[in-house]
């Protein structure tokens, strides 16, 4: 008989499961213990394996898809057998959908008859909306129409200045024809992708088309010419300007453009209909020779003794904007949400502290000729702190909403950096084992990190957590809660500064923590007296001996 195989819960946080890659395909032989697939968790890429045997009849889940835990992702049996039927038992929630399916017609059938959609396909006249002029923009101010219903326009034409939240703007109606109709009114405001104006052909009734766009009645069209005489003293006023080419008729933003370039209006043949100057054309503009020539012949009558500088041509560069996407791992995922829950849930604060490293770096260098492995300051600091935690409960615990967990067994997390994300392996009973001891664990976690072969059990159970990147050059930094501990150690690099001993300036060897507390279970006092026992152990690295 056919046997269904579901996605297996392959961690305590695991909700899905992506197939990086089948090993077997539909009619290949399996055998219990065979790897059928390779399943990338929220923590880690793993090995699905079979525990029966029997022919792969079929795969539910393609490669790259995800499948939920405890859903069909393929069925094992006898070559030949009919597994729809074991597909069938397994989809246990298939009834009700059909029910909700045949629900669906008569709740149809009871609801009222929608009114019939208006073919606007035959009318001879085109829709122009607000537009999307910045990545920001929600609605759009007229600030003033460039033609009034009746008007003859063409496709290049601008139809209105528009006042966006981050400029004033030009709107081109693409379409050539008569405008029919302006929906807003100069110094109104429109939403993005309401209907502004429609341009079509002459004496067509433009009443289907409101309809079906906005869903409002059109204005009767002798308010729409009314409208348009009391909008030329609007007009007449923001064409008025203090300006020596104030007369010279630009759009806003042409104006605007041509000021801040430092170009003469006059100077500028306009492209749109009367001779309009656009922002095209101030980007097109090229100062002629007559220009300079003008310029400083002006100087003189002006009685400025000073000759006239040369205008400053900047060179034109145009790029090309590009992006790539990909999907979002589910470590990506899990972290995001963890680290969220996280920032947003603990009160964090961060106590900062430097540590004297000259003694550690001459143990270490002096540990290294006898220990069977070396020692790394990564190492020395896990010893650190395991040691200080025993002394300080406090930090070595968690906050479970109605209670608060002292541990007395220290497990320290150590953040290996993976390229899909972080991973934090757990040293076990850190504060009992050997520098050498915890040096061979890190070493050896940090490789299964790296070829995606920690397990489930390696990454669980930790009291403490520390995030180094001194090996990077970092000179501080805050890290974020590894719930459910209570404190998390950010480790900097070891910077080589001058300090003062003994009364006078020397150069010194300097490392700063900072640890990462949640306020619910730490207080400030508590994180400093642990931060102090920490520099204590560092700075005299004998003690960690005793």
């Amino acid at each position: 008989m056919a046997e269904v195989v579901k996605m297996p819960k392959m961690s305590d946080t695991m909700t899905e499961g992506v197939f990086a890659k089948w090993h077997k395909k539909v009619g290949d032989q399996v055998k219990s213990g065979d790897v059928l697939a390779e399943v990338e968790t929220d923590k880690a890429t793993m090995d699905l394996e079979s525990y029966n045997d029997g022919v792969l009849l079929y795969i539910g889940v393609q490669e790259g898809g995800a499948a939920p835990v405890d859903s069909v992702i393929a069925v094992i049996g006898k070559a030949g057998e009919d597994y729809k039927a074991a597909l069938d038992a397994a989809s246990s929630g298939a009834p009700a959908a059909e029910e909700k399916k045949e629900a669906a017609p008569a709740a149809q059938a009871n609801a009222a008859p929608a009114a019939p959609k208006v073919d606007t396909s035959s009318i001879p006249a085109t829709v122009i909306r607000m537009p999307l002029l910045s990545d920001t923009m929600t609605e759009g101010t007229i600030e003033k129409w460039n033609f009034k219903v009746g008007d003859t326009v063409k496709s290049d034409d601008s139809l209105a200045d528009v006042a966006t939240d981050k400029a004033t703007m030009e709107v081109v109606g693409y379409e050539a024809g008569t405008l029919l109709y302006i929906g807003v009114k100069e110094g109104e405001a429109a939403k993005v992708n309401d209907i502004i104006a429609i341009v079509g052909k002459a004496g067509t009734d433009v009443t289907p088309l409101l309809q079906a766009g906005n869903d409002a009645p059109a204005p009767a069209a002798a308010e729409q010419k009314a409208e348009a005489p009391a909008a030329a003293p609007a007009a007449q006023e923001a064409a008025a300007s203090s300006d020596d080419d104030s007369r010279v008729k630009a759009s806003p933003l042409a104006r605007k453009m041509a000021k801040d370039k430092g170009i003469n209006l006059n100077d500028v043949k306009g492209s749109a209909e009367g001779g309009r100057i656009v922002k095209k054309d101030i980007e097109d503009y090229k100062p002629s020779a007559a220009a300079p020539a003008q310029a400083a012949a002006a100087a003189p009558a002006a009685g400025a003794p000073a000759k006239a500088e040369k205008a400053i041509t900047l060179p034109t560069f145009t790029g090309e904007e590009k992006f790539s996407e990909r999907p979002v791992t589910q470590m990506r995922k899990a972290i995001s949400r963890r680290l969220s829950e996280s920032l947003f849930t603990a009160p964090h604060f961060y106590v900062t502290m430097s540590i004297d490293m000259d003694s550690a770096i001459a143990a270490r260098n002096k540990m290294n000729e006898y220990a069977p492995v070396k020692i790394s300051f990564n190492d020395l600091v896990v010893k650190a702190c395991a040691v200080a935690l025993r002394q300080h409960p406090a930090i070595n615990s968690s906050f479970l909403g109605d209670k608060i967990r002292t541990n007395e067994h220290v497990h320290v997390g150590v953040a290996v950096a993976v390229d899909e994300g972080l991973l934090v392996p757990v040293i076990k009973f850190a504060d009992g084992k050997s520098l050498s001891h915890i040096s061979v664990e890190v070493k050896d976690f940090a490789g299964k990190a790296k070829n995606k072969k920690l397990q489930p059990a390696e990454m669980e159970g930790s009291t403490f957590t520390i995030s180094n990147l001194g090996m990077f050059g970092v000179d501080e930094f805050t890290a974020i809660i590894n719930t459910p501990n209570a404190c998390i150690l950010a480790v900097s690099g070891i910077q080589q500064v001058p300090v003062v001993k003994n009364g006078a300036v020397v150069p010194g060897n300097v490392m700063k923590v900072t640890l990462s507390s949640d306020h619910r279970v730490v207080d400030g006092a508590l994180a400093a007296a642990f931060l102090q026992t920490l520099k204590q152990l560092l700075e005299e690295p004998v003690r960690l001996l005793v």
